[in-house]
């Protein structure tokens, strides 16, 4: 049985084990190029959530095991896939004339050399990763001025090492960035919504010029503004509430019952590892429990293109508590869309997704005039 057989199977068997414990369990247990060890712990990291995958790569570092920095690696990888890059992973173990990066991470049509160290306690022979780049370009693999290096370290504590890169011919092509970091843009990622925030995020990790800060200040911004909004809409006159967050345990259920890992993309969608599974699950508190007992959420055109672009895709609604989830395939959900009010943004629009529950039931409820629609069938079994 697989690593990731096991995991699905019986995640609480390996819950508490550490990384290098962990990869004892795949394949062979020792880190290879190509090994089946290696295929086994990547889909295992593609699997898993985020708080595993951080605490992971602490241990990298805190924890002195053989493969320790082949794991961080791969772990670093795993991360820069999480926030939106195409990853092609590196080799453990370079050749001579070969570009040994640890990792090549593409967006649209630029490209990031990545080279990840346990420790900047010593210097970094920064022609290292520079040749590895210099190879990509002479073979037309990425361009010269589309591409970058980036150096991700193990210690938050890299002043030696950020003066270094500052002094040396190449401190346009580099950015570094500490492990915990690049641990910090993946959970403000997964908790906001907006496409816009996570592009600002991964244009962090290319070199920039911050005499100007204004890009810095509007990534603050959109992800202050993201983080205040909310996929539930009040019930008009229903005045100010707590937004519900019950987001994850209805996550997990809805795993359950696809049976296949679900990967937190961002607050409300999560995707299978191979992406051919998307979900959009939103929450609302319940409105008027004791007399007209409803639900009500904005449904924004951007989880409408998140879901499109999956094999299998659901558009999901937890209805007041985790026991209480409606699960609908977007081929179904997708048509209703037209009878539903909406809301104008300065940037679009959103649909208003307005649930009742009278006797048991649920009933989707649209513009006046617009038939109701029965969305018992679509409720989660207990």
């Amino acid at each position: 049985m697989s690593l990731l057989d096991i995991w699905q199977t019986n995640p609480e068997l390996l819950a508490d084990y550490r990384v290098d414990q962990i990869i004892a369990v795949a394949g062979s247990g020792k880190l290879r190029d190509s090994s089946d060890a290696s295929n086994e712990f990547r889909q295992y990291l593609a699997a898993i959530d985020s708080d595993h995958l951080c605490r992971y790569a602490s241990e990298c570092l805190t924890t002195r095991f053989e493969d320790s920095g082949l794991a961080l690696q791969d772990i670093v990888n795993e991360i820069g896939r999480r926030l939106g890059f195409a990853v092609t992973p590196g080799v453990y173990r370079g050749t001579a004339g070969s570009a040994n990066y640890d990792g090549l991470w593409r967006q649209d049509a630029t490209h990031i050399v990545v080279e990840v160290k346990t420790s900047d306690v010593y210097t970094i022979d920064l022609q290292t990763p520079i040749g590895y780049r210099s190879t990509l370009i002479q073979t037309h693999e990425i361009g010269p001025d589309s591409s970058s290096v980036l150096l991700v370290v193990g210690r938050q504590d890299t002043g030696a090492l950020e003066a270094q890169v500052r002094g040396s011919r190449h401190a346009w092509d580099i950015r570094l960035i500490s492990v915990d970091g690049l641990a910090h843009l993946l959970r403000i990622k997964e908790s906001v919504d907006e496409p816009a925030v996570a592009a600002r995020i991964r244009d962090l990790l290319r070199p920039q010029e911050f005499t100007k800060v204004d890009a810095i200040i509007d990534l603050v911004f959109a992800t202050a503004e993201d983080v205040r909004q909310t996929d539930e809409v009040p019930e008009p006159g229903a005045g100010r509430h707590a937004p519900a967050n019950f987001h994850d345990e209805c996550t997990t259920r809805i795993s359950r019952y696809l049976g296949t890992p679900l990967v937190k993309q961002s607050r409300v969608l999560s995707t299978s590892p191979d992406e051919n599974v998307a979900v959009m699950c939103a929450v609302s508190r319940e409105y008027d429990p004791t007399t007209r007992p409803s639900y009500w959420y904005a449904f924004h055109t951007h989880y409408l293109d998140a879901l499109a672009s999956a094999p299998k895709a659901y558009a999901a609604f937890g209805c007041g508590t985790p026991d209480s989830i409606l699960l609908i395939p977007l081929a179904d959900f997708r048509p209703w869309l037209e009878g539903m009010n909406t809301t104008q943004l300065a940037d679009g629009f959103y649909w208003h997704v307005s649930i009742f529950r009278p006797a048991n039931t649920y009933t989707l409820h649209r513009k006046r005039g617009t038939p109701r629609i029965d969305l018992t069938r679509y409720l989660l079994p207990q």
